[in-house]
């Protein structure tokens, strides 16, 4: 046996527990409530097939395609908000100085702190009698753009963007700080001989070469996007009059609070086929050899 075989045995043997473990808490899950899907279901007792009258009512469901279109907007949000911005950052915040690790440490800070807490924090931004934004908005005379962000349903779906951005920024700009070290600096050099200028180093240099970390930054953007949940539901609960309702907690509402599991597991199934139909879209769309 050559070295390189016994080098892809060993890693083979140690990445069977990871895959057993994939395969009893996230496959199998996932074929599990697919298979629930066709059952009338409390939870308890006896489920009563119905084949796929729950997958019916879903499609045939308004909130479904409400709550469909605002996570359409999170995912739109959250791709063309956190990517460029991180992107940025990174550029920004490449050198190992004290003062741009603490900036570093500042941005990714929102991401260590619980998603419960975030919620609490900017719903008491968006207050409308004690929220700071309402507050500054007074001071700087501009008491006509005072709203009660979070009740008025008009404007609670674009003001939850706001926070869900700010939140999952940090993990994003350190993985392009790490793809931009990871250009060869004889590269760098190369390009300022030639004397190309910052905007065109960018996008004829710079992003061709990270372009396999930018598409992975869209696929856990989109993944993310379509199952938030905690910080909306803290934040508004899917109110009011479900402007603000997503996929995920449409799913909870629909599971916990009425009892209809075998109703809820459908909805999951949905949001299932409906992430990989997106992901693949974009993979599709960002496939293109960038260099």
């Amino acid at each position: 046996m050559t070295a390189a075989s016994r080098i892809r045995g060993f890693i083979t043997i140690g990445l069977i527990p990871a895959l057993v473990l994939y395969l009893l808490f996230v496959i199998v899950p996932i074929f599990w409530s697919a298979y629930y899907g066709f059952f009338d279901w409390k939870g308890i007792g006896a489920a009563k097939f119905i084949g796929f009258d729950n997958y019916v009512e879903v499609v045939k469901d308004p909130i479904f395609w409400k709550s469909f279109k605002n996570n359409m907007l999170i995912v739109a949000a959250s791709v063309f908000g956190q990517v460029p911005i991180a992107m940025i950052l990174a550029l920004m915040l490449m050198r190992s100085n004290f003062f741009q690790r603490t900036i570093r440490a500042s941005v990714f800070m929102p991401m260590v702190l619980s998603s419960v807490v975030v919620g609490i924090i900017w719903g008491y931004l968006y207050h409308p009698q004690i929220g700071i934004i309402n507050f500054f908005l007074e001071g700087v005379g501009l008491d006509s753009w005072k709203k009660a962000w979070l009740s008025d349903p008009k404007v609670s779906m674009y003001a939850l963007m706001v926070p869900i951005i700010w939140n999952y920024i940090g993990p994003y700009m350190i993985m392009f700080i790490a793809a931009l070290h990871n250009i060869s600096p004889e590269i760098n050099d190369a390009s300022q001989l030639d004397g190309v200028g910052p905007v065109r180093k960018l996008f004829t240099v710079t992003l061709p070469m990270i372009w396999d970390t930018v598409k992975v930054t869209v696929i856990l953007c989109i993944s993310g996007s379509l199952k938030s949940f905690d910080l909306i539901y803290v934040m508004t609960g899917g109110g009011p009059a479900h402007s603000t309702e997503l996929l995920a907690s449409y799913m909870y509402n629909s599971t916990f609070n009425v009892y209809r599991f075998g109703f809820g597991s459908a909805i999951s199934t949905a949001i299932i086929i409906l992430s990989l139909i997106l992901v693949a879209g974009s993979q599709y769309l960002m496939k293109r050899d960038y260099r």
